[in-house]
């Protein structure tokens, strides 16, 4: 059976995996703060159903609440252990339902697996106050052994957290036209992907939303890092293959081992 993997941009994407849809960091709006989006419809209403949600950190782009209360009743959401305390407006959402998780834990959503991996990124919900949260990544295993990274910087036990797997959905570039630090551009995506090695990877996380006013301001930072990451990976990692989906656009893996 294939795997199913729909970006709708930034970090959102949709995977279908053994009949079980897992949505990522849904983020449906065509403003967020200073933020636009400048690529990409926002998702249909479709786009906000699922089985399971995974959240990977407190940020506003990740952690989104309009999104979320679009979700249907009784979706279980899983959010970095911590969130419902530094978020009160997470505590008072309707439907869904909440779990909060730590690098370790595994649940299960019908036929498949979901376990929270650790991530190098500050995970916190700035600014509205000093508690922490962790962000996550998490490995999805169903017929296939998917890797959402959320957002991260390369730290060297990656590999070991996040195990075997055979696709990895890395962020490559972000929102600004400067990257801080716990985050990958496409030269440090490529080097994970070679420590990863699975069979196949889609960058995610560019692409979408730019600062209002600041379009021509390194520009490139927006546009190039889903190209950049393609042509850095087929050096780095010759030996994964690259799908590069415009928004919107749905990927089929076949998964025969």
């Amino acid at each position: 059976m294939p795997v199913e993997i729909t970006w709708w941009g930034h970090a959102t994407c949709t995977l279908h995996d053994s009949g079980v849809r897992v949505l990522t960091d849904p983020l449906f709006a065509r403003r967020l703060g200073h933020l636009r989006r400048r690529r990409g419809a926002p998702p249909p209403p479709a786009a906000a159903v699922a089985d399971l949600v995974l959240v990977s950190h407190l940020h506003a782009d990740h952690l989104h609440m309009p999104s979320l209360a679009r979700l249907a009743a009784d979706t279980r959401v899983l959010v970095p252990r911590g969130a419902r305390r530094a978020l009160p407006a997470l505590r008072r959402l309707a439907g869904p339902r909440i779990t909060e998780v730590v690098p370790g834990d595994e649940l299960s959503a019908g036929p498949v697996r979901v376990r929270a991996v650790p991530a190098l990124h500050d995970g916190r919900r700035l600014p509205l106050g000093p508690r922490r949260s962790p962000a996550l990544g998490y490995v999805v295993v169903g017929e296939a052994r998917t890797y959402f990274a959320g957002d991260t910087g390369l730290f060297d036990s990656m590999a070991e957290e996040v195990g075997d797997i055979d696709v990895a959905l890395l962020p490559v570039g972000g929102w600004g036209p400067y990257l801080g630090p716990g985050h990958l551009d496409p030269g440090r995506a490529a080097e994970a992907l070679a420590r990863l090695a699975p069979r196949s990877a889609l960058p995610v996380h560019y692409g979408t939303y730019w600062p209002i006013g600041m379009d021509a301001v390194r520009p490139h930072e927006f546009h190039s890092p889903g190209e950049e990451f393609e042509r850095l990976a087929a050096l780095r990692a010759p030996e994964v293959t690259v799908h590069r989906p415009v928004h919107g656009e749905t990927v089929r893996l076949e998964m025969a081992r």
